[in-house]
């Protein structure tokens, strides 16, 4: 007896081949792949007519930045941040950052998303939002160096990583947060690179995302971000390095060397006008990279669909060269690379049997899926969020026929639109 069996869909497999097939779910594994005839499963889904994909892996977001969507845009990078983000931010309280995650996670799951990497503040009740919507996901703690709560940062990393990794049925895992080299100075990150040490821990930190960050570490310490971080044994715990958008060649090859996994962000990337990555150089040297959003606040949605579309067009148009990101490359950054990013690719990011059953569905009966050529440049270059109707994570159904199981959306949306409306209220009072 299976827990689960989607019968008929059309599946891309981990060979990157698409086959119709039938998936049968046991526990929170994928056991079987392959024709079933007559299946016996506390639940039969009907998949004729719809795609089965591993569920999308968002590898670079802060998910509670929800509550300032629509609040700040138009604005360079260093502006939005220091005269309308941090001041919002100050006024945080908890409640909102659960709120807010959960805002998130919604959205995300809606879009296809069954796992994301996060960094923000007020951890523990992320961690909750996470545990109870159960969706996967890889926190961070975020860490300043530069702030009165430094060292505070720090000790409640090291508790939260002690108290949540692989928490929640195995679904979280924890790294280390901090936030970039110009608000973590060389001393500080040393004591990050020290934790991430003892704990055994990962490190997940923003790099080189503007020109002018580039330009001020060059000019204060001679070296690049990426460089720098090299020197300082940041790379040396397993990194996942979000933007990494102003590169160099040099930098790529410690990248390389060091086994940098990349969160690229072009939504936001574009948005800010922060740059764009150089990707398809970074492939060709054989570097991970995976697919992220970044918060909503810069984006300003958590649409893994639209970020597929991005990725595979920005760099076409950028290089003036129509092969720079393939649709199959563009699926897998979303997937199974964004898996390898985030360090879980011998958990999640496929469809193969002994992996978690973390899948998203498409239903195709829609105009723009039809011809179907080829179902892989309608996912990259056609589909819609819309179009997501069952998503399962952990062997559990999260979106039923585009109806949340674990969610009460009705609640949601009445207290992240009256913690929004609140928190931006107060930072102009003051």
């Amino acid at each position: 007896m299976f827990n689960i069996v989607l019968k008929g869909g059309d599946v891309l497999g981990a060979d990157g081949q698409i086959r119709q097939t039938d998936i049968a779910i046991s526990g929170s594994i994928i056991t079987q792949i392959g024709t079933i005839p007559e299946p016996q499963a506390n639940r039969v889904i009907d998949c004729r007519n719809k795609l089965i994909v591993p569920g999308f892996v968002n590898t670079h977001t802060h998910a509670a930045m929800t509550l300032f969507r629509s609040y700040a845009d138009d604005m360079m990078l260093m502006d939005w941040l220091q005269t309308k983000i941090w001041p919002a931010e100050a006024n945080l309280t908890s409640e909102d950052v659960y709120w807010g995650t959960l805002l998130a996670i919604a959205e995300m799951i809606k879009s296809g998303t069954t796992c994301f990497a996060d960094m923000y503040f007020f951890m523990p009740d992320v961690a909750k939002a996470v545990a109870e919507s159960g969706i996967r996901a890889v926190l961070s703690r975020g860490m300043a160096g530069v702030t009165p709560s430094a060292n505070q940062a720090l000790a409640e990393s090291e508790s939260f990583y002690n108290e949540w990794h692989n928490a929640g049925d195995g679904r979280i895992t924890v790294m280390l947060g901090p936030h970039a080299p110009y608000t973590c100075p060389p001393d500080y990150l040393k004591k990050v690179t020290a934790l991430a040490g003892k704990l055994g821990a990962e490190i997940h930190i923003h790099l080189s995302e503007t020109a002018g960050e580039v330009a001020d570490c060059t000019k204060q310490y001679n070296k690049s971000p990426i460089a720098l971080m090299q020197e300082l044994g940041v790379l040396d715990h397993g990194t996942l390095a979000a933007h990494c958008v102003h590169v160099s060649p040099e930098d790529i090859a410690i990248m390389k060397e060091k086994g940098v996994r990349v969160a690229h962000n072009p939504g936001s990337n574009m948005k800010l006008a922060s740059g764009v990555a150089p990707i398809p150089q970074m492939l060709q040297a054989g570097i991970c990279v995976g697919l992220g959003t970044d918060g909503a606040a810069s984006n300003n949605n958590l649409d893994m669909v639209e970020e597929l579309r991005l990725v595979a067009t920005l760099h076409k148009v950028h290089g003036l060269d129509p092969l720079a990101v393939p649709a199959k490359a563009a699926v897998d950054m979303a997937t199974v690379q964004g898996a390898k990013a985030l360090g879980l690719g011998q958990v999640t990011g496929q469809l193969e049997t002994g992996y978690k059953a973390d899948i998203t569905i498409f239903d195709m009966q829609q105009p723009h899926w039809h011809p179907r050529h080829d179902r892989i440049s309608l996912l990259a270059y056609a589909a819609s969020a819309h179009d997501v109707h069952t998503v399962i994570v952990d062997g559990k159904i999260l979106l039923d026929n585009r109806q949340f199981t674990t969610i009460d959306q009705e609640q949601l949306f009445a207290e992240a639109d009256r913690r929004g409306m609140q928190l931006v209220k107060k930072s102009h009072t003051k």
